[in-house]
């Protein structure tokens, strides 16, 4: 019998927790697979921690990863990776917006020769226009200076066959998107899409600075377009400061007033200095990278772990 390993990172899901275990209870009792849950607490402050350790004493299927503090959810989802010994690996949300009832469909992709099956967004509901906006924006912007391609309104809600894990366990960066690390991998691939719902209890936790956070290092992860963006910016400075300077010259030469000396140096001085600082600040964001990347720190910290086979 296969084994399907599903990955669940939680960060303050104390009532979720028990919803989520339930409703895929409900859909592997009518699937011919051994299953398991691996559970990451990502450093929640709530009551996740006591709520996982006692199920997992009843359900020995329910297995628990605790990091010793908060690493975030692309680490949580890596390091559930990890753990998984299934034959193939699912990945989904603890908060219900990833649909179990999608399981079986994903199971009939993979079992049909799929490696990959990933799953887009159709509608979210109860998310405002500025976050659909944003997400929009985001995948735009990444598909066009990347040179992996990440379709708009992915999501982590996707089956990686056991092949696929474990080249994903070979991946040695810190700094991660563990949607777009996959995405680069390749493998044979197939399509889903989905409505999610709205959450079933609690907030999101995934605020627009941490969102933004994963953008900026999304870009520098999959892209050198913002180097050479400090390159295009230094010709574009030459070409308007050449031009400024033959102003200059010839509103001297014609003995017309309209620009003073004064004022066009003031100027000019003060808008190459802002490009300066914004290459600078550029360069800054993949020198920062190089030094997490080099300083050989552990990727998490497991403080404890329950049910838990020993790490590949």
């Amino acid at each position: 019998m296969k084994k399907i390993s599903l990955v669940i990172p939680v960060y303050n899901e104390e009532k979720n927790i028990p919803l989520i275990t339930e409703a895929l209870e409900g859909v592997f009792k009518n699937l011919s697979y051994e299953w398991e849950i691996i559970f990451v607490n990502d450093g929640s402050k709530d009551e996740s921690l006591n709520v996982l350790q006692k199920l997992s004493q009843k359900k020995k299927y329910i297995k628990v990863l605790d990091f010793s503090r908060n690493f975030g959810k692309e680490v949580a989802t890596s390091a559930g990776c990890h753990y998984a010994w299934g034959d193939a690996v699912i990945t989904m949300d603890a908060d219900l917006q990833h649909p179990p009832e999608s399981i079986p469909q994903f199971l009939s992709l993979w079992e049909s020769g799929a490696e990959v099956v990933y799953t887009v967004r159709k509608e979210t509901q109860g998310v405002g226009w500025f976050k659909k906006f944003s997400s929009g924006l985001f995948y735009w912007i990444f598909n066009r200076i990347s040179d992996t391609k990440s379709e708009s309104g992915t999501t982590d809600f996707r089956l990686m066959d056991k092949k696929v894990i474990e080249a994903f366990r070979n991946l040695p960066e810190r700094e991660r998107m563990f949607r777009g690390l996959i995405d680069w991998m390749g493998f044979r691939r197939e399509r889903l899409e989905f409505v999610a719902g709205e959450r079933k209890n609690g907030v999101a936790q995934y605020s627009y600075g941490k969102l933004l956070r994963l953008a900026l290092n999304s870009f520098t992860s999959f892209s050198l377009f913002p180097l050479r963006l400090a390159g295009y910016l230094g010709i574009l400075i030459t070409i308007i400061s050449g031009s400024l300077l033959f102003i200059m010259l010839l509103t001297r030469f014609l003995d017309a007033q309209v620009f003073t000396p004064l004022a066009i140096v003031a100027v000019s001085t003060m808008f190459l200095i802002g490009i300066v600082l914004m290459c600078l600040g550029l360069i800054a964001l993949y020198i920062a990278r190089i030094h997490t990347e080099v300083s050989g720190r552990p990727l998490y910290i497991i403080r404890e772990s329950l049910n838990v086979a020993k790490k590949k």
